[in-house]
């Protein structure tokens, strides 16, 4: 395949490269998202709360998340178009997908996978249509990432066939839920299932919180979670029971039933692997997190990419013109590494996409197997994504200077709306470790709560390296890596096979590495299981980093692989090589140090990375433009103003005043 950028790029053919096979779903958002769905700067936070539930009833109905949803209740059994959809509101208005994703991804993705029949057939089309509006009450102020450890109770009571749900203290409040302060009328309320005098761990039920005059239910206490930094137009709130009756059939029982007379039962005996597979049907939210901040971070990126291209800043010696800021290698060193990530992640969430709508968008039932790596997959690129987002956007704010500080401008208004994505459906350190524990066993449900690092009985026994999974391409990635030559021999470090072999081998070396020091640990500190895992905390969350790199490299080359154009994919393995080579020289200390990298190979990577932001330095504003977010979806007052002003600026040039 030619490695060269030299030949002019085709955008319409990258943009059908990265619009991938729901590309019909992006150009309908496109198409029908005009300027009224668009955020307004300086709007109070009522304002805002209007505007957006007033544009949730107001999406085309062909469009949207609840193509996820079985056609006989309105949907088009789609989770694939229901994802990507989710990405197209991120570019438009974070707080419009935010509303969209609890109403159709958590609320009614709830009801959908948890429920039953009788579940779907009284709700499911007024959820679809949005007629019944509702949330999704999981985190307590007390227990946020460690969801197996609620406090809030429902106890079931055999005279009344009803249960008995309540907040026992504050602590058990169920906290920061969206649609709860304004809009919701029922909540998914997670809670300890108790019956006859035993719990059976954490269940899910259906419970109205609001009357249809819009006032609180008796026993139901709602409150308003207050200003936020951002997402000004997501109304969450605070939900309290005090003591409130819930009936039998509103137990949402897909996993976990109760019979008339309080007998509990459930296809899955363990508590802890019950939960973990109610968990695992819900995952579709945090692969829809991770794509909607990586959409707000082509948006970042498109900005300050096109902003650099038409402002100069400081004149040289030999010109009496300015030079434009992405001229400047400091800028390059800050946009074109970035894109890179953005389009390695890209590809990355592509693949991640069609594995969700492969494993559970059929009607067979969903393998366990391929469902844990599913949700492995999704915890880290949730996460990689998302602080990818934080850093970028932040970075492209700087990168416009004074101008990236005004509302305007966008910048601000992405930064505010995706920073609460690092802790949203799930805070991005305890993702990291669900990966590792992965990593470590291949079996999540031998851990405990999800921050709590499990049993004693795990440690040293079961405690066993795993075979590491390949991504797309599985052939083409083997026959790159086994081509590389020994460790006697240089090679070249764009070649593909070394980069993905010095992947692997760090990801390897520091599994290895981890289960080494585990081991030791459970020789000494048998009986402080906490203590063991606490004491690697750091070196596993390490290994769960380099995971995601590796498959995040897997998935370019493989997005490489299936592109048929020879302009675009030369261009696309450039790119490519920078993501590979930034992403090495970033840890180049430990490469050192560890013996991979001798120091004048590391300061040859260097000089490949300035290389290939010199080349790729033309094609910056193609990169950006095979993002094909449309004009009036930027809504930035800078790009306007700029495009102006070298219009007259030119005019000024061609023809001077006469004095």
């Amino acid at each position: 395949m030619p490695r060269s950028v030299s030949d002019p790029v085709d955008v319409a053919h990258l943009r059908k490269v990265l619009d991938g096979p729901w590309a019909e779903v992006r150009d309908a958002h496109r198409d029908k998202l005009d300027a009224r769905f668009l955020p307004v700067h300086g709007e109070s936070g009522d304002q805002a709360r209007e505007r957006i539930s007033r544009l949730l009833t107001e999406l085309p109905a062909e469009l949207g998340m609840a193509a996820s949803f079985p056609t006989e209740y309105g949907g088009r059994a789609d989770i694939g178009a229901s994802v990507v959809a989710s990405e197209m509101l991120a570019q438009v208005d974070l707080s419009l997908m935010v509303k969209a994703g609890v109403q159709w991804g958590l609320f009614g993705g709830a009801v959908l996978a948890l429920g039953t029949r009788h579940h779907h057939d009284a709700h499911l089309r007024n959820i679809v249509s949005g007629d019944l509006l509702g949330c999704f009450a999981m985190t307590e102020t007390g227990h946020g990432s460690d969801v197996q450890q609620l406090r809030t109770t429902c106890t079931y009571d055999p005279e009344t066939q009803t249960f008995d749900l309540h907040t026992p203290h504050q602590a058990a409040r169920k906290d920061y839920i969206g649609n709860a302060a304004r809009d919701g009328r029922m909540a998914v309320v997670f809670a300890q299932l108790i019956t006859g005098g035993q719990r059976h761990g954490v269940h899910a039920w259906l419970v109205p919180i609001r009357d249809a005059d819009g006032n609180p239910m008796p026993g139901v206490t709602i409150g308003d979670a207050g200003p936020k930094a951002g997402l000004l137009g997501v109304d969450n709130g605070r939900l309290s029971f005090d003591h409130v009756r819930v009936p039998r059939d509103m137990l949402l029982d897909r996993y976990g039933q109760v019979a008339a007379d309080g007998t509990y039962s459930s296809p899955i005996a363990d508590d802890s692997r019950r939960f973990f597979t109610m968990l695992g049907t819900l995952v579709r939210g945090r692969v829809s997190v991770g794509g909607a901040a990586a959409a707000a971070t082509k948006s970042a990126l498109t900005i300050a990419v096109r902003y650099g291209d038409v402002r100069r800043q400081f004149g040289t010696p030999d010109a009496d013109r300015e030079v434009l800021l992405n001229d400047y290698l400091a800028h390059q060193r800050k946009l074109l590494p970035a894109l890179a990530t953005t389009y390695a992640l890209h590809f990355a969430q592509a693949e991640l996409v069609a594995a969700i709508h492969e494993v559970q968008g059929g009607d067979e039932p969903v393998d366990e197997h391929r469902q844990r790596e599913l949700e492995s997959r999704a915890a880290g690129l949730k996460a990689a994504q998302t602080w990818h987002a934080t850093r970028t956007i932040q970075m492209c704010r700087e990168a416009c200077g004074g101008a990236g500080y005004l509302a305007e401008n966008r910048l601000p208004g992405l930064k505010a709306d995706t920073d609460v994505f690092t802790t949203f459906e799930g805070d991005n350190t305890v993702l990291l470790q669900l990966v590792a524990k992965g990593l470590l066993t291949g079996y999540r449900d031998e851990f405990g709560s999800l921050d709590g690092w499990g049993r004693a009985s795990f440690v040293a026994e079961q405690v066993r390296e795993m075979v590491l999974e390949r991504t797309a391409a599985r052939a083409l990635i083997e026959r790159l890596v086994s081509a590389v030559p020994g460790r006697g021999e240089e090679v070249a470090v764009t070649d593909r096979g070394w980069q993905l072999a010095v992947f692997e081998d760090r990801e390897k070396h520091l599994l290895d590495g981890a289960v080494r020091r585990l081991r030791n640990g459970a020789s000494t500190k048998r009986d402080r299981p906490f203590d063991i895992f606490n004491d690697v905390q750091d070196h596993v969350l390490t290994v769960a980093s380099a995971h995601i790199d590796r498959v995040t490299l897997e998935a370019f080359v493989a997005g490489i692989e299936r592109t048929t154009d020879p302009a675009v994919a030369a261009l696309l393995s450039r790119v490519c090589d920078l993501y590979a080579l930034s992403v090495i020289e970033a840890h180049k200390g430990w490469f050192l140090e560890h013996g991979r990298l001798t120091p004048a190979r590391a300061k040859a990577i260097t000089a490949v990375v300035n290389s290939l932001l010199k080349e790729l330095r033309p094609q910056m504003r193609t990169l950006v433009d095979g993002f094909a977010i449309p004009e009036a979806w930027l809504h930035c007052a800078i790009l306007r103003e700029e495009a102006d002003r070298q219009e007259a600026m030119t005019a000024h040039d061609q023809f001077p005043t006469v004095r």
